[in-house]
């Protein structure tokens, strides 16, 4: 990819006119009408999880733009649940493609309880409100719109370009599994961008890091069973399969998995430190150096201490069949996100070693999919952050690891190393993602559109 770092250095020398073709306008209009577009078609489950409405609008819009057949494939793996792939294709290509990522399912919202329809996109105080605008209709636009926006300015990519949108990122992941299972020649690629994670951090107005997610936890369950033949309740016996499953739950929560840091979560807390609050320095110099006193205040922070260690948390709980009867089976769920370099085995046996003194069985529930990290590589880290300066100037790219999980579990499983650069900002403290009244800066979406448009040329630019 040194052709790559050498574009990248005239790229940056360019100023924002420079970059920005004539008149923008007309490209922030397009990526804000397919935006409409997107959140029109609700792709909720009050929709019937139906994908094909959103999915023929940008097909309408790809061809528009003259994108032909064998560019555009409508890929279903249910009948309502078709995927998107767009192949943006090289000339004369001189590199491994770069696969781009985004979805376009959405979770639920109730109209009753937002201020605005959630299935209309509204703009409104310098934000644009509707389900999706985060998450992630925005980035699904962004990628089409450039890709229109490319194709009329006659761009040729030294690098064939791969747009995958999937159909249920939010619940199963089929979309992205299908694919890579049955369509590998289609998306594979060098490495992908995915604009389902990462962010700018926005505090009071001002960007302050473009984070960069290269890896993710990996979501492990587990049902915990206890037993007993039962019997009346009027004749309690000294324990019950509640009483033990309750037993077993308070010390699998007052348990700590050991502080883990791998080098997304290292290079995290060296570089956060120098825009975390004051308070936070202390406990993240010490999480840097493992010291014990300051580890032991990570209960206080949620987020910190899902990034430092694995974390198992009982989610759910069912027992008994009848107010008048000893319980003969009580279940609980456990949830656990586990550090992507740790092993599931373990983590397992752990929870098992709480459980076995009363009498439980430990199930796996669902599969488990590992996640491998993405390497901090300068081909790939360099031209992300020379752009983002590009338009954040002086801003600082902070690597990140989710604590949840996107379809890029999947696709680093496949052997493709993913990172998570949406270059949305976001006041984390006015996060809506999932929740009412969903919404997006206005700003924010021209100025990730303008990144995203940035970072193709650069990537695949001669």
């Amino acid at each position: 990819m040194r052709h790559i770092l050498g574009s990248l250095l005239a790229a940056v020398l360019l100023t924002a006119a420079q970059v920005a073709v004539a008149d923008n306008a007309d490209y922030d209009r397009l990526a804000q009408d397919i935006l409409a577009d997107l959140i029109a078609a609700n792709t909720a489950p009050s929709g019937g999880d139906d994908i094909r409405p959103a999915v023929a609008g940008l097909v309408e819009r790809l061809r528009a733009g003259g994108f032909g057949d064998g560019e555009i494939f409508v890929l279903p793996h249910a009948e309502k649940q078709p995927n998107l792939v767009i192949r943006y294709r090289s000339p004369s290509p001189v590199a491994r493609p770069v696969l781009l990522m985004a979805h376009l399912d959405v979770v639920e919202a109730l109209p009753e309880d937002w201020s605005v329809d959630p299935f209309t996109m509204i703009e409104q105080d310098g934000y644009y409100y509707g389900r999706g605008t985060i998450d992630n209709k925005a980035g699904a636009a962004m990628l089409v719109s450039n890709f229109i926006r490319l194709r009329a300015e006659g761009f040729e990519p030294n690098r064939d370009l791969v747009v995958m949108l999937t159909a249920d990122e939010e619940t199963t992941g089929t979309g992205a599994q299908m694919l890579i299972r049955e369509h590998r020649d289609l998306i594979d690629a060098e490495f992908a961008l995915n604009t389902d994670a990462g962010m700018v951090f926005l505090r009071d107005g001002v960007p302050r890091a473009f984070m960069l997610q290269t890896s993710e936890k990996v979501y492990a369950t587990f049902a915990l069973t206890a037993t007993d033949p039962g019997g009346h309740s009027s004749r309690p016996l000294p324990d019950n399969p509640i009483a033990r499953l309750a037993m077993a739950l308070v010390e699998l929560n007052a348990y700590r998995y050991p502080v883990d840091l791998n080098e997304t979560t290292s290079a995290f807390f060296e570089r956060w430190s120098a825009l975390a609050p004051d308070g936070d320095i202390p406990l993240i110099r010490g999480v840097l150096a493992d010291d014990a006193m300051q580890v032991a205040r990570l209960d206080s922070y949620p987020y910190y201490n899902a990034l430092a260690r694995t974390t198992c948390v009982a989610t759910q709980i069912t027992g008994g069949h009848a107010e008048n009867a000893l319980p003969q089976t009580a279940t609980a769920t456990v949830n656990c996100r586990v550090l992507p370099q740790a092993s599931i085995e373990e983590t397992r046996a752990q929870i098992e070693a709480f459980t076995r003194p009363y009498g439980l069985t430990v199930t796996q529930v669902g599969a488990i999919t590992p996640s491998p990290p993405s390497p901090l590589t300068e081909d790939v880290v360099s031209p992300i952050t020379a752009v983002a300066q590009s338009i954040w100037p002086d801003i600082v790219v902070i690597p990140e690891m989710s604590t949840g999980a996107t379809d890029g579990l999947f696709v680093r499983n496949a052997d493709i190393p993913v990172y998570g650069i949406s270059a949305i900002a976001i006041d984390p403290d006015d996060s809506r993602m999932h929740g009412k009244d969903e919404r997006i800066l206005v700003q924010s979406y021209v100025d990730a559109t303008e990144y995203w448009y940035r970072i193709l040329k650069v990537l695949a630019g001669d």
